[in-house]
């Protein structure tokens, strides 16, 4: 297992991108091997998830930074399959997002509880076979929702239609009030 993940580790760094390119240019003026480099930078950073102030500002950079450029591509890319990827990833980082606004309070105080979320997040956008953001999708989201979808369908279309009503009236009422401010 080690073997493999140092293999995967020596490859990456021969592929052309922007973080080798980045690694190259730090490389160059420090005289510091990249991988060395990488390897500092990511125990720092680990580091600081375990025990940093702020570390949940960080965490949540990991878990929106990356994605975000991996969809933004995929969007501009022809293939459907990294958009079907990234849109898994999104509906479960929302659930992930909704469901630790409610349990926060009890979760804050579980120790390295920010390196346990950023290494969930990180599984969840692992470009590999296991990724967590298509195993959470097929075995909880998507029962969910094929189960419930005539409901939830019910719902969306009642919310909607309030708030298209509230968002006219608000809007007419905003006209009003700016045409009887112009007659005074």
């Amino acid at each position: 297992m080690f073997a493999v993940l140092t293999d995967r580790y020596e490859a990456f760094f021969k592929e052309k991108n922007v973080v080798t390119d980045f690694f190259a240019k730090l490389e160059e003026r420090t005289g510091v091997q990249k991988q060395y480099i990488a390897t500092g930078a990511v125990s720092i950073i680990a580091l600081y998830l375990l025990f940093g102030y702020g570390a949940s500002l960080l965490c949540n950079l990991i878990g929106f930074v990356y994605p975000a450029y991996a969809s933004i591509k995929a969007i501009e890319s022809r293939s459907k399959d990294d958009d079907t990827q990234w849109l898994t990833y999104w509906v479960v980082y929302g659930l992930f997002s909704v469901a630790e606004f409610f349990s926060d309070i009890f979760l804050f105080w579980f120790p390295f509880y920010y390196a346990g979320k950023c290494v969930f997040l990180l599984w969840c956008m692992a470009p590999i076979s296991w990724n967590g953001s298509q195993i959470i999708y097929t075995r909880l989201v998507r029962p969910f929702f094929l189960k419930h979808e005539a409901v939830l369908d019910t719902m969306v279309k009642d919310l909607s239609g309030k708030a298209k009503s509230a968002a006219q009236s608000v809007a007419s009422e905003g006209f009003t009030m700016v045409g009887s401010d112009k007659n005074k």
